[in-house]
């Protein structure tokens, strides 16, 4: 029997741009059209962007999205493909279903729709709905209950969503007694270091529970915070999978043949709806699949801030940056990924030196931008400072602070005259301790280090200044930006190491309290997973990520690139007496 040709269109959607969407989705499904595939799948969601988050309880949103479904159904018609059988995940909902206490959505359903001949002809709703992390997906929508398989002139396929691969005895399960000869999964799983090899993992298991290869689809780019790496894969039961590329749009064809197994009819616990359709006809010359080689670690993170901040300028409507630059290792960071994301043109840095800047930051600041070729000048806050300070009387802390609150009054009075948006430098170990200004140097509309620890943030400078190198360019990171001890420079001497422990013991107490939930007891313990640290030191670190809470709450979003950013993933209350009492 003849194999059949599925294209995985790995794509990056605009949440709520329909219209764009529809487009985006027809020009790929055309494209694998014209390369012989006879079905499409794309991610899920696909069609409205994922999250949608509480667009779905907008009646408005709802018809939209549902009408949304058949003009792509036309629109695939008119572009000559409407033979092809595409696979699409979308926000379905009955725009007149009551909403109740036990049903706010109104059934909303997280589906994966099948389009053939200018029709919407099957639904698929995702079964398992998580909610740890960033996913709310209970509070959106209700749980499906069928399964779908498709067979294709003979070839059995059947549908999954994200979620539903992720536990055993679920759809996948249900779909290998069914017999299917692959489950086409929709996926629109966010990144973080190791997500990929998590993936792999777990399809693998599914794998060999239902007995059928896995075409797993999922989306790229960035929606807020969340950045979706693409990472799309075929994993079979032969073995290790064939990968797709990371963080960019494409689309891979595989073959899938009829594997003549035995297959039930029903399955208990199951609606089972089965669909016969035709398969376009297409001449199917040898394919061959290309294995992308996966990034290593730093070059994924790299890879994720970088198109988070480019999809966040870009989508919000934005195409320049500003940012302040100190002539330190974060800004530094933050001026190269800028210049990465959205061009080394469009990226302007402001140097806003105080009576105590030295002069090497100030150095370090033109001579970086130099090497970039972004624009830059030097707007000095001294004489902003002398008014706050000679009218209100400020020493000490406040005295301190109102630099960086001059600092950020300039960058925004800067947004605000030339349109540009204003990326925030801190990162999350400052975060994570409070040390941060609030309208000072918290200030911006993105954060592109906010989910990085300082330790790798020095790290991720080496790398970067490595590649250059590498590539024949000049290094975009002044060597003495990260060699040089951190300081805020806001007084005469000042060094971070004065009130904090150094930075890599720093950073393994956050990641134990903060990522891991470790107490801390826990933390000290010498042995069974503590690190040994002096109980005082982890209570003082741990006070002062409990009373920053604030501080987090009213800073700008950035990428998230670890398995517990501070955001969605992590959501303590602001007031709160507890305290850790070991």
């Amino acid at each position: 029997m003849t194999p059949l040709r599925v294209a995985a269109c790995q794509i990056n959607p605009v949440v709520g741009d329909l219209d764009a969407n529809v487009s985006r989705i027809t020009a790929a499904a055309r494209d694998a059209a014209e390369r012989g595939a006879q079905v499409a799948v794309f991610g899920e969601m696909a069609l409205t962007g994922y999250p949608v988050e509480d667009l779905l309880l907008r009646r408005s949103f709802a018809v939209d999205s549902r009408e949304a479904v058949h003009d792509l159904a036309h629109s695939l018609d008119a572009a000559g493909c409407g033979d092809l059988i595409v696979v699409v995940g979308f926000l379905d909902r009955d725009p007149d279903a009551p909403e109740t206490s036990t049903n706010p959505t109104g059934g909303a359903r997280n589906a994966a729709g099948v389009l053939h001949r200018g029709e919407l002809v099957a639904r698929y709703d995702k079964h398992f709905l998580p909610n740890y992390g960033v996913f709310d997906e209970k509070r959106w929508f209700t749980p499906g209950d069928r399964l779908v398989v498709l067979d294709v002139d003979g070839v059995r396929l059947g549908l999954a969503i994200c979620e539903d691969v992720w536990w055993p005895d679920g759809p996948v399960a249900g779909l290998g007694e069914l017999g299917v000869d692959a489950v086409l999964c929709l996926n629109a799983s966010p990144f973080e270091v190791g997500k990929p090899e998590q993936r792999r993992e777990v399809v693998a298991q599914r794998v060999a529970e239902g007995g059928a290869p896995v075409i797993y689809v999922n989306l790229v780019g960035g929606q807020d915070e969340l950045v979706f790496d693409g990472d799309s894969f075929v994993f079979g039961p032969e073995g290790a999978p064939a990968t797709g590329p990371q963080f960019v749009e494409f689309t891979q064809l595989v073959d899938v043949s009829p594997r003549g197994r035995e297959h039930a009819t029903t399955v208990e616990g199951w609606q089972v709806e089965s669909l016969a359709l035709a398969a376009r006809p297409t001449p199917l010359a040898p394919q061959v699949v290309t294995d992308w080689p996966e990034l290593d670690e730093y070059a994924q993170i790299w890879a994720a801030l970088v198109t988070g901040t480019r999809d966040y300028v870009h989508k919000v409507g934005g195409s320049t940056v500003a940012l302040g630059m100190s002539g330190g290792i974060d800004s530094a960071l933050v001026a190269v990924i800028a210049a990465d994301a959205v061009g080394a043109d469009n990226v302007y840095g402001v140097g806003m030196p105080s009576k105590y800047s030295s002069d090497h930051s100030k150095d370090d600041a033109a001579d970086q931008a130099q090497r970039m070729g972004i624009h830059f000048r030097f707007e000095p806050i001294e004489h902003m400072v002398e008014s706050f300070v000679g009218q209100l009387h400020l020493t000490g802390l406040a005295e301190e602070n109102i630099q960086a609150r001059c600092r950020g009054m300039t960058l925004m009075s800067l947004s605000n005259l030339d349109g540009h948006l204003v990326l925030a430098t801190g990162n999350k170990s400052e975060l994570a301790v409070g040390y941060s200004t609030i309208y000072g140097d918290a200030v911006g509309a993105y954060a592109p280090i906010r989910d990085v620890e300082k330790s790798l943030v020095w790290d991720l400078a080496r790398w970067r200044n490595k590649l250059a190198v590498e590539r024949g360019e000049t290094p975009p990171i002044p060597e003495n930006s990260i060699t040089k001890e951190p300081s805020a420079e806001l007084r005469p001497g000042q060094k971070d190491s004065d009130s904090l422990p150094d930075y890599e013991i720093l950073d393994d107490i956050l990641r134990r309290y903060v990522e891991q939930d470790q107490g801390v007891a826990e933390i000290a313990a010498d042995g069974n997973n503590g690190a040994g640290y002096e109980p005082d030191l982890i209570r003082t670190v741990a006070r002062l990520v409990d009373r920053a809470e604030y501080k987090r709450r009213q800073y700008p979003l950035g990428p998230k690139i670890t398995p517990k950013a501070f955001g969605r993933d992590r959501r303590m209350p602001i007031t709160n007496r507890w305290h850790d009492p070991a």
